[in-house]
């Protein structure tokens, strides 16, 4: 098949609102669906149990691997601006069905990141009632809860929905930061040693710690589904893109490198201490600090539901128009402005999963790992399929210079080596069966696409027929 003509330069609102979003509310919408609180709470205590003193590195090479994906998106994104994202990329240059691949690829990663940060809520939401009441609730009624407010807010205004993520992970990054300052002022700024010359990492557990650090990552590049939506999409969202990317790996490095610190002062190991926030909390002095984080991760996790929502949504509505979804999907609520039917779809989407793994007693933990490493996979094929299309896509805009390449590709082997980390050594237990369960559902999506593919074509021909005089 031949790939799609190149899109306009201009953006169509497909019944959205048009412009109505700020740069920094723009912003908002990748720093949600990364939902940074969560990493220094969840995800970098296991990256330390795999790489040790070299959990910083592990941050700064993922850090590099993301940069590089954001310079080859806000490529694109200066010349185009979609709901569709980087479906819509991909469509300029790809043949159909890697484009179709991307589209579906991309609505499972944010779909089963959602459902991530929904076990994530469940779990923090559990802590918290438990520690207040001495009781636990149903992990089935959290989720429904917190996606269904989520599908409210995503359903009546998009702008409601950017300015509550914006200050929710403003205001709980802060109390992060303001705990990560206190620890290395009270360490007195030095260096820490074991840190610095990396002591006992070995090669293989940074390789496996790079991997996760990655996730810490995923949907930096959201913002792109608001293309009919930010002001000024052309120059909003490539800077968004390189924005989130730069800011969140710098959060990230510096926590990692504030945490495994706090744990060298008070003798214990970050990579099995159940409450790593509370520890480095009492270690900068502050210990309510630590009560602090744990609702802010609570809150981080909403505003990544609603983010996770938010663009799933619009890349569902893309898709509808394409032909890659059902047709009705691809409409937008009158009054609201939003792509009503999709925002309720994907929404099911995302807490059906959880609801059924809750009920069979798993925990947030478990659901946040389980699904987020799942939406990874989508994440890189998406990322490293874009990445490989942009040499052709500059050629089609004479935008092609000398060494324009180099980019790209280091991009996308920085992914394909994400993918090979994923899935080698194979993973054990259910994260052994993740890459199964994502292929099964690309061929799937893929089937429906040739099914629409052959209906189109088998109808075309009689459609010219009927109009013929």
């Amino acid at each position: 098949m031949q790939a799609a003509p190149p899109a306009s330069s201009q953006s169509d609102d497909y019944g959205l609102r048009r412009g109505i979003l700020s740069p920094m509310e723009t912003l908002a919408q990748s720093v949600s669906t990364m939902a940074p609180t969560t990493t220094p709470a969840a995800t970098i205590p296991l990256v330390c149990a795999l790489a040790g003193n070299g959990t910083w590195l592990a941050y700064v090479l993922a850090t590099v691997a993301i940069f590089l994906v954001g310079l080859c998106i806000a490529r694109y994104a200066r010349h185009s601006a979609s709901p569709g994202s980087l479906y819509t990329y991909a469509s300029m240059t790809l043949p159909a069905w890697l484009s179709a691949t991307v589209a579906w690829s991309l609505l499972l990663a944010y779909v089963a990141t959602g459902s991530s940060v929904i076990g994530g809520f469940y779990h923090y939401a559990n802590l918290l009632l438990h520690d207040a009441t001495g009781h636990i609730f149903s992990a089935v009624l959290l989720s429904l809860v917190v996606t269904g407010v989520s599908i409210w807010i995503a359903y009546r205004d998009v702008k409601i929905s950017a300015r509550l993520m914006l200050w929710i992970e403003a205001v709980s990054v802060s109390v992060i930061v303001i705990v990560v300052a206190l620890v290395l002022f009270r360490h007195g700024w030095h260096l820490d040693g074991e840190e610095l010359h990396l002591h006992g990492m070995t090669g293989s557990g940074l390789r496996l710690g790079l991997v996760l650090a990655r996730f810490s990552f995923v949907g930096f590049e959201s913002a792109t589904t608001l293309g009919a939506e930010a002001h000024s999409p052309l120059k909003t969202i490539p800077r968004a893109v390189i924005q989130s990317a730069v800011l969140a790996g710098a959060f990230f490095t510096i926590c990692a490198y504030a945490e495994v610190l706090g744990f060298h002062i008070v003798g214990q190991d970050l990579g099995t201490t159940s409450d790593q926030m509370h520890v480095l909390a009492r270690v900068g002095g502050v210990p309510v600090l630590g009560i602090l984080i744990d609702i802010g991760a609570l809150v981080s996790m909403f505003a990544g539901t609603l983010a996770c929502i938010t663009a799933a949504a619009r890349v569902l509505l893309r898709m509808a128009h394409d032909g890659l979804a059902h047709d009705s999907l691809g409409t937008t609520h009158a009054r609201n402005q939003t792509p009503s039917r999709a925002v309720v779809i994907t929404g099911i989407a995302a807490v059906l999963p959880v609801a059924v793994l809750a009920y069979r007693g798993a925990s947030g933990l478990d659901v946040y790992g389980w699904l987020g490493s799942l939406a990874t996979y989508g994440f890189i094929i998406a990322y490293a399929l874009v990445c490989v299309a942009l040499p052709r896509y500059l050629r089609q805009q004479g935008a092609f210079r000398a060494g324009t390449q180099i980019v790209p590709w280091l991009a996308a082997a920085a992914m394909a080596l994400a993918l090979v980390g994923n899935l080698y050594p194979v993973p054990e237990g259910p994260y052994g069966k993740l890459p199964f369960i994502y292929l099964g559902y690309l061929i799937a999506g893929l089937g429906w696409f040739a099914l629409r593919a052959r209906t189109r074509k088998a109808i075309s021909p009689q459609s010219v027929e009927v109009s013929k005089p």
